[in-house]
Formats: structure tokens, C-alpha cells, sequence
């Protein structure tokens, strides 16, 4: 029995390039200790595990470099890797560093490359180690846009978003979560454990909700207070959900 290959006219676009701008993880390294790497990554993606798996992720060595730490290319892709962590990109790195992310086929990013970077990780020095003064800097995040099924956001600060957010869709913020707009999806707020953070939305129907680690699914948020603007927040361990007006 034969099966015949149906081709397309050779005059039609099999495929095409569009510019476009992706929210990737940045793993920024400040230690070269490989259990400590992989101790302290273990627990910060513990803090929001549906986010980080199989997430893709660009890792930082500028910091590092700087202090004269080598780190081992091939080892830290591996910790990534078995922390179910996809390694994307190198950046920061030397040109020895750069060769052997290529030969893992891990390609170069630049400091000041075009992706939206909306989050990064920020692995401590050994604490025998000397620490240098640094001064720690909150990314807010605005989304003017819906945010669509299947489409995760993630914010090193606050997340905004202006318009709604669709139902199998994923908010993630490490600090508060604002949405001005029908929130349909997940939102989880504190995510690297900011019991303070709130989550306010104009209109309540969520999948799931969080803050710190503590949730309430959909079948916990039926009532009066769906379908209305509400503001959350953490007490006792406890999510509280409030009218806004």
C-alpha cells in the first residue's frame, strides 16, 4: 500500500522569522560552590514549583567573573538540568566559559541583550566567603496587554496587569499581583516567600490563588466575593479575601 506525500506550491512560506520578546529567568551567580548551587536553587524553586518546571532559564556570570570564582559550564548546566530547569543561554561569561556552553549547544546572550528579563534568581556566596555591599533593586512589571491561555508571567517586583487574564494563564510576582480586569487564570503572589504581598482584581473568577506558598483553588472561592472586585492578603497563614469597595 503506497501513501502519497502531499507537498505544498513551492511559491508558499513553509515558515518565517518574527521579532518578539519572551520573560526569561535569569539565574544570576554570586557563588561557586556546587551543593550550595544546587541547595539554595532547590529552595527557591520549591517557593512556586509549577512555574519553574521545565522552564527555560538564561544563567548570569558577570558577577562571578568579577570576583575571580570559577564555575564549571558543564556542571551547573547539569544542576539546572536535574532541577528540571532548561538552560537557554550563557551570559556574563569569558570566552572560555562562552566555548563550553557552545559545545552543550547553550548560545551567548549579551548584558544588554533584547529579551524582557522580568525575574532573576540571585545565588548567595559560600558564607565563608568575604560579601561585597550591594544594592538590592525591585523590577516592577506592567502588562498592558491580555494575558492569553497558556502564557505565564513572571516579576521580580510587583506585577500589573491593565487588561484581563484568561482562564489557563499563570501570574507569578514576587511581590503583589494587581489586575485590573477579569482574572481568570493563576495568580500567586510572594512567591520567594513575601507573606505581605496582596493580590487585587476587579473581578474574581480564578483558577487558583496564592501568596507565600498558601492557596485556595476555584472550588474555595465560591460566594458572594466571586465575580467581584476583592483584594487578598495573608493572615495567620490564612488567606483572606475582602470586597474592594
Amino acid at each position: 500500500m503506497s501513501t502519497t506525500v502531499k507537498k505544498s506550491p513551492l511559491n508558499r512560506a513553509a515558515l518565517e522569522f518574527k521579532s518578539s520578546t519572551f520573560s526569561v529567568p535569569v539565574l544570576v551567580l554570586s557563588g561557586n560552590v556546587p551543593d550550595v548551587i544546587q541547595e539554595q536553587l532547590e529552595k527557591k524553586i520549591g517557593l512556586a514549583p509549577d512555574f519553574f518546571k521545565n522552564s527555560p532559564v538564561v544563567f548570569d556570570l558577570q558577577a562571578l567573573n568579577k570576583q575571580g570564582l570559577p564555575i564549571d559550564v558543564a556542571m551547573l548546566a547539569d544542576i539546572l538540568r536535574k532541577s528540571k530547569l532548561m538552560p537557554i543561554g550563557i551570559r556574563g561569561g569569558t570566552q572560555s566559559q562562552v566555548e563550553i556552553a557552545a559545545s552543550l549547544h547553550i548560545p551567548v546572550y549579551s548584558v544588554h541583550n533584547s529579551f524582557s528579563e522580568t525575574g532573576s534568581f540571585h545565588q548567595d556566596k559560600d558564607k565563608t566567603e568575604p560579601q561585597p555591599e550591594t544594592q538590592k533593586t525591585t523590577i516592577n512589571t506592567l502588562v498592558n496587554h491580555p494575558i492569553r491561555s497558556g502564557q505565564r508571567v513572571y516579576s521580580a517586583g510587583d506585577l500589573t496587569v491593565t487588561a484581563q487574564v484568561s482562564a489557563g494563564s499563570e501570574l507569578f510576582a514576587e511581590g503583589s499581583i494587581h489586575v485590573y480586569g477579569s482574572l481568570r487564570g493563576r495568580a500567586l503572589a510572594g512567591v520567594q516567600g513575601n507573606a505581605n504581598a496582596r493580590i487585587f482584581c476587579l473581578d474574581l473568577q480564578a483558577e487558583l490563588i496564592s501568596i507565600a506558598g498558601n492557596y485556595k483553588i476555584s472550588e474555595d472561592l465560591q460566594g458572594h466575593l466571586r465575580n467581584r472586585p476583592v483584594q487578598i492578603y495573608l493572615q495567620e497563614n490564612s488567606l483572606i479575601i475582602k470586597d474592594l469597595v
